[in-house]
C-alpha cells in the first residue's frame, strides 16, 4: 500500500537531463495536504530519529517563496509515495511510534534517480542505514538521497560514488544541474524494497518534502493557466 495522494498524475515539467534525451520526469502527482503514512509500506526504511523534538523543523509559511521552476522530480517511474515525513509505525513491526524525516518515493530497482535543485554534491557515502548516498548543497537547500545502487570509493582526486553497470561516476565537489542523473534506485542500506528516500534541509532545518512537491505541482498548474 501506498500514501494516498491529494492530486492528479499528469503534468511536464520541461527540461532534459545531461544524460539523455529524454524528459525530465515532472511531479507525477502530488502529496495531498495530510499524508497519512502507511503502517507497513512496500517500500520504506528505517531513517528515523527517536526523539524529533531535537529536530528543527520548518513549516511552509517559514520558507522563501519560490516559481520553482529550476526544479526537478527526483526519480523516474514512480509506483507510490510509500512513507511520508513525520510520525509512524516502525516499518519492521512492532508499535513504536518513530519520526521518519525523509519521503520514500518507490519506483522500480534502477530506475534513474535525477538531481532536484543545481547544486554542489557535499558528501558521497555508503552506510549502513542510508546505503548508497549523495547530499547536495543549492545554496540554503540541502537534499539527501538515500539507497541507491553502487558504492562509494575513493582516489587521489577525492570520493566517488560509483555505479559501474552504467559507468556512472558522481564526486564530492562536483557541480551538479537540475535533472542530472546522479544514480538509480536500488536497496543499499536499512531498506524494504527498492525506492528512494529523500530529504530536503533549509538553512540547517528539515522540511517536508511533501510540500515542496505540492508547491512544485502548483507552480506547473499556474503556468498552465493562460
Amino acid at each position: 500500500m501506498a500514501v494516498s495522494l491529494g492530486l492528479p498524475c499528469a503534468v511536464s515539467l520541461g527540461g532534459r537531463t545531461q544524460a539523455s534525451t529524454q524528459p525530465v520526469p515532472a511531479v507525477a502527482s502530488a502529496p495531498s495536504a495530510q499524508l497519512q503514512p502507511n503502517p507497513q509500506p512496500a517500500a520504506t526504511d528505517e531513517l528515523t530519529v527517536e526523539n524529533p523534538a531535537e529536530i528543527r523543523q520548518l513549516q511552509p509559511s517559514q520558507l522563501p517563496a519560490s516559481d520553482w521552476q529550476g526544479s526537478s522530480f527526483p526519480v523516474e517511474n514512480l509506483q507510490a509515495y510509500s512513507s511520508a515525513f513525520g510520525y509512524r509505525e516502525s516499518p519492521t513491526g512492532g508499535y513504536t511510534q518513530e519520526f521518519h524525516y525523509g519521503l520514500d518515493m518507490a519506483a522500480p530497482e534502477g530506475s534513474y534517480v535525477h538531481n532536484w535543485w543545481t547544486g554542489t554534491v557535499k558528501q558521497v557515502s555508503d552506510d549502513t542505514n542510508c546505503g548508497t548516498s549523495v547530499v547536495v548543497q543549492s545554496g540554503d537547500w540541502t537534499a539527501t538521497y538515500c539507497h541507491m545502487q553502487g558504492y562509494t570509493d575513493s582516489d587521489d582526486q577525492g570520493r566517488y560514488n560509483i555505479d559501474r553497470e552504467i559507468g556512472l561516476q558522481i564526486r564530492e565537489g562536483q557541480l551538479l544541474p537540475a535533472g542530472a542523473r546522479m544514480g538509480r534506485v536500488g536497496m543499499t542500506g536499512r531498506t524494504t524494497g527498492p525506492h528512494l528516500h529523500w530529504t530536503l534541509k533549509y538553512a540547517g532545518n528539515y522540511v517536508d518534502p511533501g510540500y515542496v512537491l505540492r508547491a512544485m505541482y502548483q507552480g506547473q498548474q499556474a503556468q498552465k493557466t493562460p
